[in-house]
């Protein structure tokens, strides 16, 4: 499983890319608005940082301002996702901006009808939100195998799952078992996948035991 970082911190992006961690970047208009920057300079510079997909929202809730705005944010750089909402419009305008090679990420996405959609218009990306469903107490998880068995029913579908709303490591594993392509998970939730009790326990013992030794490998 591949993982794309949700944010829009050019800090944060560049520390992780440098570590090797980082396939793509998900933004969304609240992840934009954070940084006080104008979006166009935003996404330029992060995709001048990752050569993989960088997700940019639009924020149009009609099918010709959808259109219109993807195709501008398509034009910022080559490896720019355009975002739709999972909306009837929504997939008209996926598909009107993948017939015209874009590649489009539907997003906002909650049930398996809207994947389903989503890939018959010719998605490159879905968006499911699992921490969104847990939320209202329903199993966001599920909501990706479902997906992931439609996909595998039907080869001409090309769409790939992004599981998105990733609030926990137990979200990642999970996703990763559900059969999810791609995870994107803030920072805070990438680093954390390093951590466990037993390897700082284990760490602390054996960096003891070598300092009774008095040696240095260096």
């Amino acid at each position: 499983m591949r993982f794309f970082i949700d944010t829009a911190d050019t800090t944060e992006i560049a520390e992780l890319a440098a570590a090797g961690l980082v396939d793509g970047v998900t933004t969304n208009p609240s992840l934009i608005a954070k940084t006080g920057r104008p979006i166009k300079d935003v996404i330029k510079e992060i995709c001048g940082m990752i050569d993989g997909p960088v997700s940019a929202e639009v924020t149009a809730s009609r099918l010709d301002g959808m259109i219109a705005e993807g195709e501008r944010l398509a034009g910022i750089a080559k490896n720019v996702a355009v975002k739709v909402p999972s909306t009837f419009d929504g997939f008209r305008a996926c598909r009107a901006l993948s017939a015209q090679g874009m590649a489009v990420n539907v997003t906002l996405c909650f049930s398996a009808n809207q994947a389903l959609l989503a890939a018959k218009a010719g998605a490159r990306f879905i968006s499911p939100f699992v921490g969104r469903l847990d939320d209202l107490g329903l199993d966001g998880m599920e909501v990706i195998r479902e997906i992931r068995m439609i996909y595998d029913n039907d080869n001409s579908f090309k769409t790939e799952i992004l599981a998105s709303s990733i609030r926990t490591p137990l979200h990642v594993k999970q996703a990763a078992i559900a059969g999810a392509d791609i995870a994107t998970v803030p920072p805070a939730v990438l680093r954390n996948l390093a951590q466990h009790p037993l390897t700082e326990k284990g760490l602390a013992s054996f960096l003891a035991d070598w300092d009774k030794t008095g040696q240095a490998i260096l």
